[in-house]
């Protein structure tokens, strides 16, 4: 399968988006000029000056709005499409009881629009916005926790429970984000259980593993195992990952073994044999393939071709970041493929973090930015006749 056909893949952008998008991803291909913004803009935030003129335009193309209203028009506009959505709250950084029970609301909110709309495709959170870092570190290690840290975690529990029981009575799909490696046993474990639970007769809960680790293509075969001899389904949404950098830092300052991949080719490794082993098992190992890499995309459709399984089979779906890939989303919804845009929503000023994090991994995933530019500039260059 191939993603080249730009007229299907900017069919939804204008021609002024077009070139405000060839103008945002020229910026970003500067790595100089991408650290230099990222450090004024964290500046900006923190000393509270007016920032919406200068990120308002890179805000409207990687996010939905600012509240699930606002966001509604972009999902009606990749629908008419094939595309689906998977809203996505944005903000970060919120602490204590009342605004993690607040994120919680929110989370629930995006279950409640996805139910029944067949413009939606999942919901999805982060643990660590229903608990303090510190607590799932702590729990993660396997801990003693004090009876007041024990209450603590049995709210971010119940948190967990309450969302994903939601999205079971509503029928709607959730999936849960992997974190570093310093949260991610706690999260493993939430993950698993509400798999435990709501996954009897229909996939509802998808964990994630980032195959940029070395141990997550053995985690997602012993999950399938498990799945098969206890009579559940795993949901699993496979990704390359987003800590990197942060977790080799981390290990070589405490003096552990890293738990990255030696190389970028061992990832991708990992990645694809990760596809593949879900193919031939998808009785029991749902995925959602989260990536915005061609080769990977194009084994999985591959080769469900090759297996018979339909492109609108449910046991398979694939994701993106809106705004990033739109060759992939729209190609494949385009062959009948569930494909589905990340939309990110939040105030402004609260996505800042978000849209760093964008500019940074266009900047450094290899071939990214320019991929990105040879596509939208092509498309133009079509449009011109």
């Amino acid at each position: 399968m191939r993603f080249d056909d730009t007229a299907v893949a900017f069919a939804h952008r204008s021609d002024r988006e077009l070139r405000r998008a060839r103008w945002m991803f020229g910026l970003i291909g500067a790595p100089l000029l991408v650290r230099l913004g990222s450090r004024l803009l964290r500046l900006a935030v923190s000393l509270r000056l007016p920032i919406g003129w200068a990120v308002g335009p890179v805000f409207d193309y990687f996010c939905g709005g600012e509240d699930i209203e606002d966001s509604r028009s972009t999902s009606e506009r990749l629908h008419q499409f094939g595309v689906k959505t998977i809203l996505d709250y944005s903000a970060e950084g919120q602490t204590g009881e009342a605004a993690l029970d607040a994120a919680r609301d929110e989370i629930l909110a995006t279950i409640h629009a996805a139910e029944g709309d067949p413009r939606f495709a999942f919901a999805v959170f982060k643990v660590s916005a229903l608990s303090d870092n510190d607590l799932l570190e702590e729990k993660g290690q396997g801990n003693r926790l004090s009876s007041e840290r024990e209450a603590a975690w049995q709210r971010v529990e119940d948190r967990v429970s309450t969302l994903c029981r939601e999205a079971a009575d509503r029928r709607v799909r959730i999936m849960i984000d992997a974190e570093e490696t310093w949260l991610q046993d706690a999260i493993d474990d939430l993950a698993e259980a509400m798999m435990r639970k709501h996954n009897r007769d229909r996939c509802v809960v998808f964990t994630t593993a980032q195959l940029y680790r070395h141990d997550r293509l053995a985690y997602t075969q012993g999950l399938e195992d498990r799945a098969r001899e206890e009579g559940w389904i795993a949901g699993v949404k496979l990704v390359r990952g987003a800590y990197m950098e942060k977790e080799r830092q981390r290990a070589a300052e405490q003096g552990l073994p890293s738990p990255i991949q030696p190389d970028k080719a061992a990832t991708d490794r990992d990645f694809n044999a990760a596809i593949d082993f879900a193919l031939d098992r998808l009785d029991h190992l749902n995925i959602v393939c989260g990536t915005h890499n061609e080769a990977s995309t194009a084994r999985l459709a591959d080769g469900m071709t090759d297996r018979g399984v339909d492109p609108s089979d449910v046991r398979v779906a694939f994701a993106q970041l809106l705004g990033m890939s739109d060759n992939l989303s729209f190609n494949l919804a385009h062959r009948g493929y569930t494909a589905a845009k990340y939309v990110p929503y939040g105030p402004l000023r609260e996505a800042i973090p978000y849209l760093i994090r964008r500019a940074e991994e266009n900047t450094s995933v290899g071939g990214q930015t320019s991929r990105e530019l040879s596509l939208i500039r092509t498309e133009l260059a079509r449009r011109k006749g």
